[in-house]
Order: C-alpha cells, then sequence, then structure tokens
C-alpha cells in the first residue's frame, strides 16, 4: 500500500510537560487507524499534529502539504452550517436527522451533522475524534458501514472496543509517551500487548535474579578483601600473602563491576509500568422517604415536532433507572423537564428530600479559565489535600492542578464534573451520557461504582454493557411515549414467575401515583401506605 503520512522521532512538548517523544509511525493509503490511550494521553494533540494545527517540538511528519485531510472534532459547542451538500445532505436523510437548527438537535443528531460533513468531503485522509459518543446502536452500525465502505484512509480515536474491533486495520496507542504500532484491531493488540508485557516482566525478574547474584559474589569477595586487608597490618610473616591476596580479590570485584555493567548498558530490561489504577466512591447518609418523582400527562413539543406525549411514570428513592431510545427521542429534553430546566405539558411531581447532582452530557459548561486548584477551592489544607488525592486517583497529575480545565482533554473535564459529585452528598444523580470520553479504566470503575452506590440513579446512556451492570429498570421512550421495563428480566418469553412480578409492580406503581399527592394526614395516606409496603414485600420475594 501507497505511504500516506510517516511520523519520524516526533516530541511535542507544552510549556514544560513532554506530551510525546520518540514517536515513530506510518499511514498508508486504504487503513484505518484506531487511536487508543488513556485520557489525557495526548489522542487529540496528535490528531492535531497530523493536520498542521501544531508543530511538533522535535522531528518531522512527512507528507501533510500533499494529501486532503477532513477532521471531524469529538465536541463542538457551535456548528455553523449555511448550506448542506447533496452528499451531506443524502447521509442526513439516511442518519434520520430532522432539517431544525443545530442548536434544536440532540447529542447524538449534532454529531451525525458533522459527521456528515467529514464523509462528504472525500478526503484522503479523514480523522474521526470519538466519532460513536451519543450515538444508538442503529447509528453506529451505519457509522462502521460507512467506515468500512470509505475509499481513502481513516485515523479514528475511540474507547470504544467493538467498535474498533469492526473497524480497525491498525492500532496506534499511546502509551508512556511513545507510539506503539500494531497491525490488526483491538482486541489482538490488547493480546499482544499483554504477551509483551509477560515477555517483558519475566525478562526483568530474570535480569534482576542475574543482578541480585553477581552483586552477592562482589559483596562476599568484598568482604574477604577487607578482611585480608586486616590481617595484612596485623600477622607477621604473612603481611605480603595477605596483602597480595586482598588485591587479587579487589581486581575481581572491579572486574564484575564492569561486567555487570557492561550487561546492563548493552540489555538493560526496564520493569512493566502498571497500569494506573483509578479508584473513587460514592455515597450518600441522607434519609428520605418513598416516593422521587411522578409525572402527569407529561408533553413536549419543539415547534412541530413531537418528542413525547402523555408521558405517566413514577420513582422511589433507591431505584437506578436507565433511560433509553434512539437519537432525537427526547431523553436529555426529559431530564430537562424534570428538573425545570425546560418547560413542557402536564405535571411533574419532585421530592422536595430530592438532593439532585446533575451531570449533563455537554463538556463546555464547566469555566474553563479556572484552574482545578480554583474550581474547588477548600478552605482548610485537610479539605485541599482530599480534593487532590482524589485528583490523584482519577489518573490526573500534579500539574493538572494548576493548569486550567480548557487546557484539558475531553475525557479530564467529564472526571472534573464526576468530581463535583464525589466530593459533595447528594442522594440522587442525573447523569446524562455519562461515560462519554472516558477511558476504559475510568468506565470501569464508574460501573463498579455507581453499582455500589447507595442513591437514586436516572441515567442516559446507548453503552448497553454500562446500563446492565449499573441500572434494575430501564424508561424506553419510543413512537412518543414512554415504557417501563425491567432490565434484569430480558427473555423473549416471559414465564409466569416474571409475569406475576410485572403485575405487582403495575400495581405497587399505581398505589406510588396515589401516595405521591398525599401527605400522612390525609385519610387515605395509611391504607395506601400499608398496601404499597405489602407489595414491596411480595416482589422482594420474587427476586
Amino acid at each position: 500500500m501507497k505511504e500516506l503520512l510517516k511520523l519520524q522521532d516526533v516530541h511535542y512538548e507544552i510549556k514544560d510537560t513532554l506530551l510525546f517523544e520518540h514517536m515513530t509511525g506510518t499511514v498508508k493509503q486504504g487503513e484505518v487507524i484506531g487511536i487508543i490511550g488513556r485520557n489525557g494521553a495526548g489522542k487529540s494533540t496528535l490528531l492535531q499534529l497530523i493536520q498542521g494545527k501544531v508543530l511538533p517540538s522535535k522531528g518531522v511528519i512527512q507528507g501533510i502539504q500533499n494529501i486532503k485531510i477532513a477532521f471531524v472534532e469529538q465536541e463542538l459547542a457551535q456548528f455553523d452550517k449555511l448550506e448542506v451538500t447533496a452528499g451531506e445532505a443524502d447521509l442526513l436523510a439516511k442518519w434520520q436527522v430532522p432539517n431544525v437548527s443545530f442548536t434544536a438537535l440532540s447529542g447524538g443528531e449534532k454529531l451525525k451533522m458533522r459527521l456528515a460533513e467529514g464523509f462528504s468531503q472525500n478526503a484522503q485522509l479523514l480523522l474521526l475524534d470519538e466519532p460513536t459518543n451519543h450515538l444508538d446502536d442503529q447509528s453506529t452500525a451505519f457509522l462502521i458501514r460507512q467506515i468500512q465502505n470509505y475509499k481513502g484512509t481513516i485515523m479514528v480515536v475511540s474507547h470504544d472496543r467493538y467498535f474498533l474491533d469492526k473497524v480497525a486495520t491498525k492500532i496506534w496507542s499511546i502509551e508512556e509517551k511513545s507510539l506503539i504500532e500494531h497491525n490488526g484491531n483491538y482486541t489482538s493488540y490488547m493480546a499482544e500487548r499483554e504477551h509483551r508485557r509477560l515477555t517483558q516482566q519475566r525478562a526483568y525478574e530474570k535480569q534482576q535474579k542475574n543482578i541480585e547474584r553477581i552483586e552477592d559474589q562482589m559483596q562476599e569477595l568484598t568482604s574477604w578483601s577487607q578482611k585480608g586487608h586486616a590481617q595484612s597490618t596485623k600477622l607477621e610473616g604473612f603481611k605480603e600473602y595477605h596483602r597480595v591476596k586482598a588485591k587479587r580479590l579487589d581486581s575481581q570485584v572491579k572486574s564484575k563491576k564492569k561486567r555487570l555493567e557492561a550487561e546492563l548498558a548493552k540489555a538493560k530490561v526496564e520493569a512493566v509500568e502498571p497500569d494506573t489504577d483509578i479508584r473513587f466512591s460514592l455515597g450518600t447518609s441522607q434519609r428520605v422517604g418513598k416516593r422521587l418523582l411522578e409525572t402527569k400527562n407529561l408533553s413536549l413539543c419543539f415547534g412541530d415536532r413531537m418528542l413525547f406525549k402523555d408521558v405517566n411514570i413514577t420513582a422511589q428513592f433507591g431505584d437506578k433507572i436507565a433511560i433509553i431510545g434512539n437519537n432525537g427521542s427526547g431523553k436529555t429534553s426529559f431530564l430537562k423537564v424534570l428538573l425545570g430546566k425546560l418547560e413542557a405539558e402536564g405535571e411533574v411531581w419532585l421530592s422536595p428530600a430530592a438532593n439532585i447532582g446533575y451531570l449533563t452530557q455537554e463538556v463546555f459548561d464547566l469555566p474553563i479559565d479556572q484552574t482545578p486548584e480554583q474550581y474547588f477551592y477548600r478552605e482548610t489544607f485537610e479539605e485541599r489535600g482530599k480534593v487532590r488525592n482524589l485528583m490523584k486517583n482519577l489518573g490526573f497529575t500534579l500539574t493538572h492542578w494548576t493548569s486550567t480545565i480548557g487546557k484539558m482533554s475531553m475525557g479530564e473535564r467529564v472526571k472534573c464534573k464526576l468530581m463535583a459529585y464525589i466530593l459533595e452528598d447528594r442522594n440522587v444523580l442525573i447523569l446524562d451520557e455519562p461515560t462519554n470520553h472516558l477511558d476504559l479504566p475510568s468506565r470501569e470503575q464508574l460501573e463498579r461504582t455507581l453499582a455500589q452506590y447507595n442513591g437514586t440513579i436516572l441515567v442516559v446512556s446507548h453503552d448497553r454493557y454500562f446500563l446492565e451492570k449499573v441500572t434494575n429498570s430501564v424508561w424506553e421512550l419510543r413512537g412518543q411515549q414512554m415504557e417501563k421495563k425491567w432490565s434484569k428480566e430480558a427473555p423473549k418469553q416471559l414465564d409466569d414467575l416474571v409475569a406475576l412480578r410485572l403485575k405487582l409492580e403495575t400495581e405497587r406503581q399505581e398505589v406510588l401515583g396515589k401516595l405521591s399527592f398525599l401527605t400522612a394526614k390525609d385519610k387515605d395516606y395509611a391504607m395506601l401506605d400499608q398496601k404499597f409496603n405489602e407489595l414491596t414485600q411480595q416482589i422482594n420475594k420474587l427476586k
């Protein structure tokens, strides 16, 4: 295959921080290169280097000037598009993106609009930065087909393992400031990486044993030499003998030391750097009642576009609810209506005991000119130490503490937003696409943390694996209606036991709806409360 680009010993430094060093790699015509690495490793910066938007501190990237490059960024606050080409219009129609203003589109629809512009340019090299964020399953499948059928070369930054396995023919992994190149998809790279790290660790352990053996010999010879030197000053008639013997031992020690240094200089094996451990936890100690929220005949329109109609649904404290639906079905708008950030027809009742943390899917709603030191300002040294320790556990370095948020990667910004709720006692978390931009270790830790969280969760996500780990019920927006499902009972044919549970759940929801608008002083409250508890006990026996 024809070579399009070549990175030769590329270094890149931001102020006093070295981001890349000795990066070497080739891009050939027709390849689909998946770029992987931790949050903040420099994946988006690498794409900027390839575009020529930033220049290497050292080294060269050959071929940039000779090819047409198109770039689809992972997020844009604004996207002004006055005219749509025929190619874009065709893709937008296939992606079912409505013809409305950019601000009125959902997160997934905004991304599709930018993807359509990128693909329609028919560039020799197409750069995609996190192209599956916000996309539903159907849209992701369409994107995969678009990539597989693309005539040019594609470089794509992604944390989506399934997606990379489907499209990547080569992997570029940024590890320890360097670039590792692998022919194959994500799964084959991770298998090769594990084998390489295991081989390196065994070689390192073998080398350490050899060093230990030689150092023991040197220590023994040194001990004999010291004893010989001591005897050469005390024993009459044997001084010269012990002096010569001690010098000979000194010579052997020097020889072994030189041999060891030569071996290490020739083929020194470094210890395997452990993967960064991401650690954080969430919890709440606030006491709450049973009822969290209820909606009655909730409907929302944008112009002549009906998102949802007559939604009647209830939730109680402790529920962990997945809100799912296709791009543009109204999931984010539904959350905003619940929070009072968007007006809609109908009624919403939200418990006054709900202390809510709302994580938006936006990454531009942080104070980008502030540093974490300013954003998470705390009065006492102990509190500041807690914040800095949490940042360390989230994978941040000391330099992040005094660097502005605007210089952070998108994944690091999401972690900053998560920190706000980790540091506060919130009994309800409303999360809109929380895994977008997060690297794999951070996603896995978030899964574990939310699974153990003792508060209430409402989460919008297209990551089915994440939802299976974290939630126990599903609200699906489809055809302008919201349907409640139980994610733990998903077989196609429900058996009698599951059918009974669903019947009891429906009855309990009806009772909960009536209780939501009563107080303890109302005459029917005690009877309904007793009925609610009885139904709850029956449902728990069926789990």
